[in-house]
């Protein structure tokens, strides 16, 4: 199971992805219950708890929770529903396999994000919190109320989930818009870092039938993009595949590092980015393949975004010959360690452990949890998501650190990391490429 981490104080700014609105025609569902054999086909868990009649799947007293046979990552998941009085349920968006010992309390709430079925309008529920009425993200943000249907009738409902980004449609209104990334959520929802998981309906007690639930996976949001140099929806293109907007050259020594640049005026600063701009059009360049290259050559300088960034997730694919060695700098830290597994000149540094981690961290996140790398030559990428001092990242879709602390090396730890700062491909002397650089601020 592939976890993400995330930290709580994030501002989650709303993007124009707005997956949600867009017609489902182009995605293909697979059914997970709509007739009564369905159950024991595609469910586990407590399934005994739930009985079936006419195609419909109705919640017992003590019903337990029940989980699909297979796990999903990103999905839009799409059901029917009718609530009694005083019903009681939730939907699970990653949830643990039932058996898995490593978690504590396997109740959605808490194991992964709920979304919560409720009847709103019972008495026995009107001192809820804003977060626990009915398609609220348990414990994380409020839905908008008043779009359920009476008792008894039908609603039809939409979950929309990719990376850390939901939406739930209610009866054609969108009722919820939310980062699970965001927010202090308590007690609850500490799995909401998981980036795959089964889907769970989380059976708190009678009073709820379901019909017609399916689900259709969407591309994973980790993951590299079929066209280079096209932004996924929701992120800012960074490399446009034709030069060098967006970039500047970085600063000599000791000027490199962001707590000495803060000390230079504003005309030796001029003066000094000037001379680095001009290393950087020797060393750097944009190949016919609409690909960024650095030439290794003496002399050469790392690359620099102009723009700083807080809180991000970041994109970038890379390429590296035999023995070749680079990174990608975080706010101007050393560093998501790329180099040749198979350098022999750096197994005792570690190469053998591959690509992906943050080298220079004295302990946490140091060395990657698998070794992704693909073979020398060969593409790679990163997808990096970093809120406050924390760092996760994904190399080749595969998850290579886990929320990390990233160590504020040039000042050997004795001070905080900046909290916004430029983004560095860093220069070491080896040729590399770079393509499908993109960002979404947080």
């Amino acid at each position: 199971m592939k976890l993400i981490k995330f930290t709580s104080l994030v501002l989650f700014a709303l993007i124009s992805t707005a997956f949600a609105d867009k017609a489902n025609d182009n995605l293909t569902f697979t059914s997970l219950f709509e007739k009564d054999a369905d159950l024991a086909t595609n469910w586990i868990g407590n399934t005994q708890g739930y009985k079936v009649e006419n195609n419909t799947l109705i919640a017992q007293p003590r019903c337990g929770n029940i989980y699909t046979a297979k796990e999903y990552q990103d999905y839009v998941l799409r059901f029917e529903f009718k609530l009694a009085p005083h019903a009681n349920n939730g939907i699970g968006l990653r949830a643990p396999h039932p058996q898995d010992k490593s978690v504590k309390r396997h109740i959605p709430a808490y194991s992964t994000v709920e979304i919560q079925i409720l009847d709103n309008t019972h008495p026995k529920y009107a001192k809820l919190k804003d977060h626990q009425f009915h398609g609220s993200a348990y414990g994380i943000a409020a839905a908008k109320r008043g779009f359920l249907k009476p008792l008894g009738e039908w609603n039809y409902q939409e979950i929309h989930l990719k990376a850390s980004h939901l939406q739930v449609i209610l009866n054609g209104e969108k009722i919820l818009d939310c980062d699970i990334a965001s927010g202090d959520a308590g007690k609850y929802a500490k799995g909401r870092d998981r980036t795959s998981g089964h889907i769970a309906i989380a059976g708190h007690g009678p009073g709820v039938t379901f019909r017609n639930i399916s689900v259709a996976e969407l591309d994973n949001a980790l993951s590299q993009a079929q066209e280079d140099n096209v932004a996924p929806e929701g992120f800012t293109q960074l490399f446009n595949g034709k030069d060098l907007t967006n970039w500047k050259g970085l600063l000599d020594r000791p000027f490199d590092r962001p707590h000495k640049r803060k000390t230079l005026k504003a005309d030796k600063l001029k003066e000094l980015q000037a001379k680095a701009d001009e290393s950087m059009k020797k060393h750097w360049s944009v190949t016919d393949k609409g690909e960024l290259f650095f030439d290794g050559k003496k002399g050469g300088h790392s690359l620099a975004t102009l723009k700083q960034y807080k809180d991000f997730e970041f994109h970038v694919s890379w390429k590296i010959n035999q023995n070749g060695d680079s990174g990608i700098y975080l706010r101007g830290l050393p560093q998501v360690q790329i180099w040749d597994p198979s350098d022999q000149k750096v197994q005792k540094l570690g190469a053998h452990k591959g690509s992906g981690a943050l080298w220079n961290n004295p302990k946490e996140g140091k060395w990657p949890l698998v070794k992704a790398d693909k073979p020398t030559g060969e593409w790679n990428h990163f997808f990096i998501r970093m809120i406050g001092d924390r760092v996760s990242i994904w190399t080749n879709g595969k998850q290579t650190v886990d929320n990390a602390p990233l160590y504020n090396l040039w000042e050997k730890g004795k001070a905080p990391i900046p909290v916004m700062e430029q983004i560095e491909l860093q220069c070491h002397g080896h040729p590399t490429w770079f393509k499908n650089i993109y960002i979404r601020e947080l």
